[in-house]
């Protein structure tokens, strides 16, 4: 099994390369991991698009699933989630906003959160954190 994450990166050779590897090696299952839009990309190359059997597109993050993901996040921080604290609730909904739920792009914003906290010597998620986090990211169309 090859499993690519990020694949929307990949060049033409690489896509070829992925191709290759699926018909001429026999028995390997491959698995591209992206972001929305990827297959859209795909079709574009029809010797690899045609072996494609299905694309899922996981739905966006939402009410219990988000406070899920955000709580875990916050304590991997060392922090505690407390949705009664004006400050936790307004950068539940400033994360929300920026992500718009997607799963991989919270976990990249987490990761700039953490860098910059830890640069700061900060222990709690502002707006001014979030919006330094954001401004690193490069947030595609799709």
């Amino acid at each position: 099994m090859l499993i690519l994450d990020e694949a929307e990166r990949l060049s033409v050779t690489g896509l070829e390369l992925i191709r290759d590897i699926f018909d001429c090696r026999g028995g390997v299952g491959v698995i591209l991991i992206g972001m929305p839009g990827m297959e859209k990309r795909l079709s574009r190359y029809p010797r690899l698009y045609s072996r494609v059997g299905f694309a899922h597109h996981y739905r966006p993050l939402q009410g219990d699933e988000l406070s899920f993901v955000l709580t875990r996040h916050w304590r991997k921080l060392g922090l505690s989630l407390d949705e009664a604290d004006f400050t936790d609730t307004q950068a539940i909904a400033s994360i929300a906003r920026i992500t718009g739920g997607n799963f991989r792009l919270l976990h990249h914003l987490f990761v700039q959160i953490e860098r910059i906290m830890k640069i700061n010597g900060l222990t709690v998620i502002s707006d001014d954190v979030l919006e330094a986090a954001r401004s690193t990211l490069v947030i595609g169309t799709g």
